[in-house]
């Protein structure tokens, strides 16, 4: 019989017991003992949800209190020098001040770096490496949650993130080297780590390599071939299971045949026509794992189809060879459509969440043909449903010509008619801390305990005490503070025509950050103003300039379930013209500065290099579609963060944006590095402090990271801001941070050589 798998599950829980958990021992209200209990429920409860379902191959150490990778940088010792660790088990806090960095106790030490994982949302902990790094094993939790999984009666599939991705996706600290180089010290704790589990009893184990579907050199494949050959020499009979996702083999294929392991998991969604190639040339007695079920979208699968590429397989591999599973781990959807009773039921039957997929595989895996039957219908009924199509908007993305992405004047005589600021202008990134008073009070809303006019009345407070912090503080270009809005996808979404939303249908996007994604289904447009009231509002409180705060469409585009059934430039170009019209009314009100800010951008490069142009050349015209109508006079800000952007500055440039604020803080200035071969012509914003840490960072170290800026940048092109938005923060932490910033800021002004 085909075997039903699966490669991960959302660890969070149903009722977000997991985030809360974390933060409340975060915050020392609850031991470690107790977030540890927290955890072995919930693995259990997911356990157990899986094989009711019916899913045979049951993954294990798929669940994180933070992040997989800086799992595995905890199981493999590969933590850096300054946080003091005395080479034993990796405990708690030292974990998690890894990844949010950690002040007080005669401690400061910043968190690890972060950026996004392949082309997702989702946001990993980068390793640090250094020339000569030493390896050790250093943490039991694989063997320790297989073990509770077999205590339950599960024979699990331990997954591990495979050792040429963990160094690939590493950074180096110090000189640059081959991080390829350290993998010869790192086999043998891979291997140590492998026997652990066959010695506990495991019959699978899963390495993910997603790594190996990108593009790569000649060394690189060796070096699979090298690393996977090693670990074949271990002695026991655990199988293998290597894993690829997000993209197709393409000309990795060989490489990926030719390792020495007894399975291997493609992506067939993202993927579906690198199956012949495989099935050509498939190894003897080799396990397939098909990933037919999209682990990326919410939508439901056309089992019909998927069964077609599944039937094609067992001809080739044979049922007793054949898996089938999500195209990725099932991290990246939301847990559970059972929990959306206020969903509109047509576009609920639509929809599949992570338990609806399991359920989609073990239908494929059963020959169900009454699943068939009821997904080829709900097909139908989506494709001829008269919500879907709006010919207006549909007329107006037709009649956008290439003027109306322009700007009537260049950036150098722009800037002569904006604002005035002084060298070194200081802004934040849009949102301020939303306290536990801000989200009581939306939750009061929505329960109606508080009519929308208190609850107006509550924001507009809010609003007054954020700006007047903002000018005691002293600094330049303030914002109203977002307190109104729950995500800053989600709000604009609920106020879009094409948008439905959930109730619990939270993803991970880093940590205890979790976010409701909206869903696209239909043509997208702006039904009236989202931001104008309380941007006007708060200017007029001030006589400085306030922005106004906008997501750009590439980014509510990526951060979004999407439609599948029409290309994504087409929809981000429908986003674009809905944004376009939010900056003009803004515009209208006295808005003398707007911030449409795409994060995003980067994100959703194509894995391959050679899908980049086309991608970039729609996803740059989507954001000047939005920004374009504005007067010179109106200053166009963007904002960007947690991607590798060096890769794409001279792209970034041709945005037009008067100013762009970037992430800069958390790895380590690296951005930097690339103004020193570009030199950027516009204004720029280089994050002076890592928002996603409590820490709070000394003037004099402020001063240090504007100094290094002013070696590659000049002064008039300087803005000084922080990383990201606030609003993860405490209001202590964040008014000691922006008033160290703005005498950063000051001192740089006057001149001042120290602090």
């Amino acid at each position: 019989m085909i075997i039903a798998s699966n490669l991960g599950f959302p660890p969070l829980g149903a009722a977000r017991e997991l985030k809360r958990a974390t933060e409340g021992y975060w915050a020392g209200k609850l031991s470690a003992q107790q977030l540890l209990a927290t955890g072995a429920e919930l693995r259990r409860r997911h356990w157990e949800l899986q094989r009711a379902i019916g899913i045979d191959r049951i993954p294990a150490n798929d669940f994180s209190f933070y992040d997989r990778m800086l799992d595995t940088c905890a199981l493999v010792g590969a933590v850096p020098p300054r946080y003091g660790w005395k080479g034993n088990e990796v405990d708690a806090d030292t974990y998690f001040a890894m990844a949010r960095g950690s002040q007080g106790k005669g401690r400061d030490v910043t968190a690890m770096e972060m950026t996004k994982w392949f082309d997702t949302n989702y946001h990993y902990i980068v390793p640090e490496l250094e020339r000569g790094q030493s390896f050790r094993l250093a943490s039991k939790k694989p063997v320790a949650e297989f073990r509770e999984a077999k205590a339950l009666g599960i024979d699990a599939t331990p997954v591990l993130i495979g050792p040429i991705t963990f160094l690939l996706l590493a950074k180096t600290k110090g000189t640059r080297f081959d991080r390829l180089s350290l993998l010869d010290a790192l086999l043998p704790v891979y291997a140590e780590a492998l026997s652990a589990l066959a010695a506990a009893g495991a019959t699978w184990i899963q390495l993910d390599e997603p790594c190996l579907a990108l593009d790569r050199s000649e060394a690189e494949r060796a070096a699979y071939l090298h690393a996977y050959s090693h670990l074949a020499k271990r002695g026991d009979k655990t199988q293998l299971l290597v894993a690829t996702y997000f993209a197709g083999l393409d000309d990795n294929v060989a490489t990926a045949l030719a390792l020495p392991v007894q399975g291997l998991h493609v992506d067939l969604v993202r993927a579906p026509d690198q199956l012949d190639r495989l099935l050509s040339e498939w190894p003897k007695g080799r396990t397939l794992s098909a990933g037919v079920i999209d682990g990326r979208n919410v939508w439901r699968a056309n089992l019909q189809a998927q069964r077609a590429l599944l039937d094609r397989a067992m001809k080739t591999v044979g049922d007793d060879r054949l898996w089938v599973a999500p195209s990725c781990s099932l991290l990246h959807t939301p847990l559970d459509l059972d929990l959306e009773t206020k969903l509109d039921p047509e576009l609920k039957g639509w929809l599949a969440f992570a338990k609806q997929k399991l359920q989609e595989v073990v239908s494929l895996a059963k020959g169900d043909r009454g699943a068939v039957e009821a997904s080829s219908t709900a097909a139908k009924s989506r494709r001829a449903s008269k919500r879907i199509n709006d010919a207006s908007v549909q007329r107006r993305a037709a009649a956008v010509s290439e003027k109306d992405r322009v700007r009537p004047a260049p950036y150098a005589v722009r800037r002569k008619t904006q604002v005035a600021l002084p060298r070194y202008p200081t802004t934040t990134i849009g949102s301020f801390p939303q306290t536990a008073e801000v989200r009581a009070a939306r939750r009061k809303l929505h329960d109606s305990q508080l009519t929308a006019e208190e609850y107006d009345a509550f924001i507009e407070s809010q609003i007054g005490k954020t700006v007047a912090l903002q000018e005691e503080i002293g600094l330049d270009v303030l914002v109203h503070g977002e307190f109104e809005r729950n995500d800053m996808v989600e709000y604009f979404g609920e106020q879009l025509a094409g948008f439905a939303f959930t109730e619990h249908g939270w993803v991970q996007s880093y940590g205890t950050r979790y976010v409701k994604p909206p869903i696209i289904f239909g043509d997208v447009s702006r039904p009236s103003a989202m931001t104008v009231r309380w941007s006007r509002y708060a200017q007029s409180l001030t006589k400085r300039p306030v922005k106004g705060m906008l997501t750009g469409p590439v980014t509510i585009l990526q951060w979004s379930f999407v439609r599948d059934d029409q290309p994504r430039a087409e929809t981000a170009k429908q986003l674009a013209l809905a944004i376009r019209d939010e900056v003009l009314d803004l515009e209208a009100a006295g808005i003398r500065v707007i911030q449409i800010d795409e994060p995003a951008l980067r994100e959703g490069l194509p894995l391959r290099r050679a899908d980049w142009a086309d991608y970039l050349h729609w996803a740059v015209d989507a954001f000047r579609l939005a920004t374009a109508g504005v007067r010179d006079a109106t200053q166009i800000h963007t904002h960007m963060c947690y991607s590798e952007f060096n890769d794409v500055l001279r792209v970034i440039e041709r945005m037009d944006a008067d100013v762009i604020s970037i992430e800069n803080a958390r790895s380590g200035s690296e951005l930097l590095q690339g103004f020193e071969q570009y030199k950027y012509p516009n204004e720029i914003g280089p994050g002076v402090y890592d928002i996603h840490s409590p820490r709070v960072p000394a003037t004099s170290e402020i001063t240090g990271a504007l100094k290094n800026m002013a070696r590659v940048l000049d002064d008039t092109q300087i803005w000084v801001n922080p990383d990201c938005g606030l609003k993860t923060r405490g209001w202590d932490e964040t008014l000691a941070a922006l008033r160290n910033m703005v005498e950063a800021a000051k001192g740089m002004r006057d001149g001042k050589r120290e602090t």
